[in-house]
């Protein structure tokens, strides 16, 4: 199997995933087609070598991203896809043996086949993906798009692998967006490495869903860390704005992070009889959160939040900025991984 397509798998599966200035951000700085971004065993690659690649992309494998990130996604999808071939290359040549024999030994026979139980469980449980058609009427492209991500995964690993034996060094800059923490919540040290950003709304499935990962990021990285919480409600979320509201208002008795956690923990009660229930069971003072929360205190900076992320470019949530590096939708923990160990190897150049 050609490289490029398990590469190109490996590019498009994660954006198959929904979505509904600060000290640690860099400034941008601007390549030239002769500037090396990545070098493998000391051999270079240079921009002009990975635009070849990056220009052939589709614009819309990158949906609604900003011109400056798509274009960015589109180069660092082509450096990964040189990286692994010529890593690919260079085993095959120290094993003896060709490239395809190698790709099939090692990737080709390890991708396991795609039964119909897992088309059928996957069918059961992504009801919004197939809008209501039939099982049989999308039984092969799901069948298609189970093999796509576990060839992507697979291929991923042994590339991974590969890396870990070699020399291998990134060195294409990444676009950075200007987004400031303002008066978002925060958690961990103003001085940390890594700023993350988060634009998010309580009644959004998959900020949901992005949540659990925010958390083991969080965990992971502990004081390297320092994570800020923006809101986003959606026009479609009904109940997302005064949620919104309503964290603002147990932000000022000092239990945003509890009331965000609960707020979490149960979607179907946002209500605004919910909201004003969550305080209680917090130990809130009712009576003050009622009257802020009555009142719209905090309509403002929500919407001084929501006009923020207009700016960076946020059309969805969840949104993530890492050091103003954007990050959409509810990515996996291996993806934040990916972005945050460049920034802290960027800190340590």
């Amino acid at each position: 199997m050609p490289s490029t397509s398990l590469r190109r798998l490996a590019v498009v599966v994660p954006l198959l995933l929904g979505a509904c200035s600060s000290s640690a951000q860099q400034p941008n700085r601007v390549q030239g087609p002769t500037d090396v971004v990545a070098t493998v065993a000391n051999v270079p690659i240079t921009l002009a070598e990975v635009d070849q690649k990056a220009m052939q992309q589709q614009a819309a494998d990158f949906g609604q991203m900003k011109l400056v990130f798509a274009l960015y996604e589109a180069r660092r999808a082509a450096v990964d896809e040189i990286v692994g071939e010529k890593l690919i290359a260079d085993e095959a040549r120290t094993r003896g043996t060709t490239t395809a024999a190698l790709i099939d030994a090692e990737i080709t026979s390890k991708i396991a086949t795609v039964g119909e139980a897992d088309v059928v469980a996957w069918y059961n449980a992504n009801p919004s993906r197939v809008q209501g058609a039939k099982l049989d009427q999308v039984r092969q492209p799901i069948r298609s798009l189970l093999t796509q991500q576990r060839t992507s995964q697979v291929y991923q690993a042994y590339v991974e692998k590969l890396r870990a034996k070699g020399s291998v060094r990134i060195s294409l800059e990444p676009p950075r967006q200007k987004v400031a923490a303002a008066d978002g919540q925060t958690r961990g040290p103003a001085g940390a490495p890594i700023e993350l950003i988060e634009f998010s709304d309580f009644q959004c499935p998959y900020c949901l869903r992005a949540n659990p990962t925010v958390t083991q990021v969080l965990s992971t990285y502990g004081d390297r860390i320092r994570f800020v919480y923006r809101n986003y409600p959606l026009a479609n979320h009904p109940n997302a704005r005064p949620a919104a509201e309503a964290a603002q208002c147990a932000a000022e008795q000092g239990q945003f992070w509890p009331y965000h956690d609960r707020l979490f923990a149960d979607q179907s009660k946002l209500a605004d009889e919910d909201l004003k229930q969550s305080a209680v069971a917090l130990g809130l003072d009712a009576a003050r959160f009622n009257a802020c929360f009555d009142s719209h205190k905090y309509k403002a900076r929500v919407e001084a939040d929501m006009q923020a992320g207009n700016d960076a470019g946020v059309n969805g949530t969840p949104a993530f900025f890492i050091n103003g590096r954007m990050l959409s939708g509810a990515q996996p923990f291996d993806e934040f991984k990916r972005v945050i160990d460049e920034e802290l190897a960027f800190k340590r150049q």
